[in-house]
């Protein structure tokens, strides 16, 4: 269970990170819309786990892949963003959110039962 200051601390960071990649976030992904879905802070805030959904990219590895290769430049343009709110700027780790993805074949699943149910009642 994280803690107030964790979720207060995560908003914000989820918020400056969403502006970073809507402003910059064509120069690390050209034609890629990426989207902070969830940030999650450590106790001691000094580690914070980004998860990112990525709109029209062919390949979510290599996408994450080139994130994560930009990981300092990203953290140094959220410090510059963040350094009047905080103590110092946190470990930034990115990871691909699959909770879309996992919808989908949930779907997929429920209506190949449905259909199953649908032709047995025949």
């Amino acid at each position: 269970m994280e803690s107030k200051r964790q979720q207060k601390f995560a908003r914000v960071i989820q918020k400056d990170l969403g502006e970073i990649f809507q402003r910059e976030g064509n120069t690390f992904l050209p034609n890629v819309m990426i989207t902070v879905t969830k940030v999650r802070a450590t106790p001691d805030l000094g580690v914070v786990r980004v998860f990112l959904s990525f709109f029209n990219a062919e390949d979510t590895d290599t996408a994450i892949r080139t994130i994560r290769e930009k990981t300092a430049e990203i953290r140094y343009t959220l410090g510059k963003r963040i350094k009047d709110q905080v103590k110092s700027v946190p470990q930034l780790d990115f990871f691909v959110d699959d909770t879309n993805e996992y919808v989908e074949r949930m779907d997929k699943v429920f209506s190949g039962i449905q259909k199953s149910e649908d032709s047995s009642e025949e």
